[in-house]
């Protein structure tokens, strides 16, 4: 069985050592540069909380699983071992490890907010390693957690990365967007949540191509240019509609007026 120790007490710490220890993997404990964090999180997996400066217990792999730009800085902390090191990092390559020779990724493919862990079955992994072994190993331990467990280069990672900031990033700031208009004009803001759930739900079903509508999917280009006049002249959210609503209709031949 693979012996873990988790570097890290924010929500990908939560999520990865929840499902570790639901799972039946041993996490012989957790660590972090803040004790009150810490403290938080071995207590939440019921792991003993191992300190950095003492020598580290005998472990199979260490996942570091702190923000892109605190990995490097972490690795580079850590003595010599013969362990996997590894990150969780979509947008980071496997040299920000350096100077450890075993190198690795175990990155969730899955946008992780406050609130109860999620269930990581069906969450795709992606994994990469320095060596074979290093792979290995960790394709065993992603295989523990998901059904979904796909090998990624750091190429190909990048791109998985922009794609999922695309899905997901992108949505979530618009939703802001949108509810904040609202509130501006005194109407509330939840009446757009069932719109968003079923949208999401409408798209996992049939694909974004057959669930897209919307007066720019049908080429309504007086009721675009209508809710242009709507937005603050020359504001962010106007160009943004503008430039989306565009790329609409141009995706599916729309890109003159409708004939009424």
């Amino acid at each position: 069985m693979t012996r873990t120790l988790i570097i890290g007490t924010g929500r990908m710490a939560y999520q990865l050592g929840y499902s570790m220890v639901q799972a039946g993997m041993e996490v012989v404990g957790v660590a972090g540069r803040t004790s009150s964090k810490v403290a938080d999180l071995a207590r939440f997996l019921e792991r003993p909380v191992i300190d950095l400066k003492a020598p580290l217990p005998e472990v199979d792999l260490v996942l570091i699983v702190v923000s892109d730009d605190a990995i490097a800085g972490i690795a580079a902390s850590l003595p010599s071992m013969d362990a996997v090191v590894a990150h969780t990092a979509g947008a980071k390559d496997l040299d920000v490890l350096s100077p450890h020779k075993r190198r690795g990724v175990l990155w969730p493919i899955q946008s992780l907010s406050h609130g109860a862990p999620v269930e990581l079955r069906d969450v795709p992994l992606a994994v990469d390693g320095s060596d074979p072994g290093s792979l290995d190993l960790l394709l065993s331990v992603a295989r523990n957690l998901s059904s979904s467990v796909v090998q990624l280069p750091p190429e190909k990672r990048q791109i998985v990365h922009l794609a999922a900031v695309l899905t997901s990033n992108f949505p979530v700031q618009l939703l802001r967007e949108a509810q904040g208009l609202l509130r501006e004009n005194k109407l509330p803001p939840q009446l757009l949540m069932p719109l968003w759930r079923s949208t999401a739900t409408k798209v996992a079903a049939i694909g974004p191509d057959q669930a897209m509508t919307g007066p720019a999917r049908r080429g309504d280009r007086a009721t675009v240019n209508r809710h242009l006049e709507l937005l603050p002249e020359g504001s962010e959210l106007q160009r943004i509609y503008a430039l989306l609503s565009d790329r609409i209709m141009q995706t599916y031949g729309q890109d003159k007026p409708t004939v009424e």
